[in-house]
């Protein structure tokens, strides 16, 4: 039975839920669910290993693994939010999601996906000021400058996904419950009421400078780095520099490239297949946050010693 709230105007009509459709009509749907099985394990495994061996290395808390942790939290958190539900929607074959876990679950998706781009924003901030500031670095960028900048994006984005999320209950579905998604997604939700949705347009529409801002911030921050790396004299030193943001940019590229390449097809093409592009939205949601902490366990030498370390003592005291 709808649950009706009483307003100024009329009555607001929110449904006991939603039913999440996006992966009904996929073939070799087992598979997939299988892949984001294993995906969801090595990102929690991957992620919380590099996490603890931060923390247990004092020589890693530095500002820059303090942004290489914040990342790995982020990455969890984005993946717990729709890999869990989707295996159970697979499982016990119930794609149902009650009204106010479909807000919870809107909220703390894209609050940890705008964190994920404000994360990477912050790792291009540590590698701008230790490559262009070198000598100004344990002014510019300290433990404690590090964790205000970490701080402060996490009480924006949970602020501002608060807000966006709280208009929803400002809407009536008062017709089909039916989310083509493959979890409670924004947009695919306020297009189903049967009331004025042009605030909640405004607020997704506004959202997307949490993609934007940080990648022009990165985008600034690599020219900046650039121009300082050809001053160089030394080829070596040239050469030095640039290798510190290898492992940045390739998570700058598994992050962005899926994102805007997704978009920008949808743009050209119009007419993808509905199921296709909730594959594509999922796969370029699910796998960066799997894929982070490898490309950091292998492209960052302070991390791969403490593995290599780490690996040593269990064959020799297991």
């Amino acid at each position: 039975m709808q649950n009706k709230i009483a307003s100024s105007d009329s009555a607001i009509i929110h449904p006991p839920g939603f039913y999440v459709i996006g992966f009904q009509t996929f073939p070799n749907i087992s598979v997939y669910i299988i892949f984001l099985a294993f995906v969801y394990l090595v990102t929690v495994v991957f992620n919380v290993l590099l996490m603890c061996i931060v923390a247990l290395d004092e020589n890693l808390h530095t500002p820059k693994f303090l942004a290489v942790v914040n990342l790995a939290v982020i990455d969890v958190i984005l993946n717990t939010s729709t890999i869990p539900s989707m295996i159970k929607t697979f499982l016990f074959k119930d794609n149902f999601v009650p009204f106010n876990l479909c807000l919870v679950q809107m909220f703390v998706h894209y609050t940890s996906a705008s964190l994920e781009s404000y994360a990477l924003a912050i790792l291009a901030y540590d590698r701008l000021i230790a490559i262009c500031f070198p000598l100004k670095q344990n002014i510019l960028n300290t433990r404690p400058i590090m964790f205000c900048i970490v701080s402060l994006t996490w009480v924006y984005c949970a602020g501002l996904l608060s807000y966006s999320t709280s208009i929803m209950t400002r809407l009536s579905f008062c017709g089909s419950v039916r989310v083509f998604s493959y979890f409670c997604d924004y947009a695919p939700v306020f297009r189903l009421a049967c009331n004025d949705y042009s605030l909640q347009w405004a607020a997704a529409s506004a959202s997307m400078m949490n993609l934007f801002g940080p990648l022009t911030f990165i985008f600034l921050s690599y020219v900046s780095i650039l121009v300082t790396v050809f001053k160089m004299k030394s080829v070596s030193s040239r050469i030095k520099a640039l290798t510190t943001c290898i492992e940045h940019l390739i998570l700058v590229g598994i992050y962005y490239v899926p994102i805007f390449s997704i978009y920008i097809v949808g743009l050209f093409i119009r007419s993808v297949d509905p199921d296709q592009r909730v594959l594509s939205l999922s796969l370029a949601s699910c796998i960066p946050p799997c894929i982070n902490p490898i490309v950091y366990s292998l492209k960052t030498k302070e991390i791969k010693t403490r593995i290599v370390a780490l690996v040593w003592r269990v064959k020799i005291n297991p």
